[in-house]
């Protein structure tokens, strides 16, 4: 969450999953979400306008079955909207699944697969190097450290 935006963090959290998942490989609209959570839940009372609210910080107080309706929808915990360390580490995911999506880096991750350890770690060290030539911040892999 940035330090300047001013809304609650269920807005914030919630604008985030709308402008960076995507169900079914789309980018959903508001009314376009609302339409999904009634077909699959009809008892619940949502429309786009809401949605466009809670995602402002216009509304904050949306029912645990609305929450849990577009925790599953955007296929996260309903944690999400509650704990900041499954809200960190969702978005981390997220931003991991965005940059594969960019074609390039598609295409580094398939040649990569099934590679050898060491062979990785060169190739690694080589994408670093041209990183900062780029003047590119260094990449800090977690899941790297842990694995040492």
């Amino acid at each position: 969450m940035s330090e300047t935006d001013d809304r609650p963090k269920l807005a914030v959290r919630l604008d985030n999953l709308f402008k960076t998942v995507r169900p079914k490989g789309k980018h959903w609209t508001n009314a376009e979400v609302a339409e999904e959570l009634k077909q699959a839940n009809p008892e619940l009372r949502v429309g786009g306008v809401y949605l466009s609210q809670l995602r402002t910080g216009k509304r904050s107080n949306p029912s645990p079955d609305l929450l849990d309706a577009l925790a599953r929808f955007f296929g996260v915990s309903v944690a999400y909207f509650f704990d900041d360390e499954v809200a960190e580490s969702v978005l981390s995911q997220v931003a991991a699944i965005e940059a594969l999506r960019q074609a390039g880096v598609r295409s580094v991750a398939m040649r990569a697969a099934g590679m050898k350890k060491e062979n990785l770690q060169a190739i690694t060290a080589i994408m670093d190097q041209y990183r900062q030539m780029q003047g590119l911040p260094p990449v800090t892999d977690a899941s790297e450290s842990e694995a040492e």
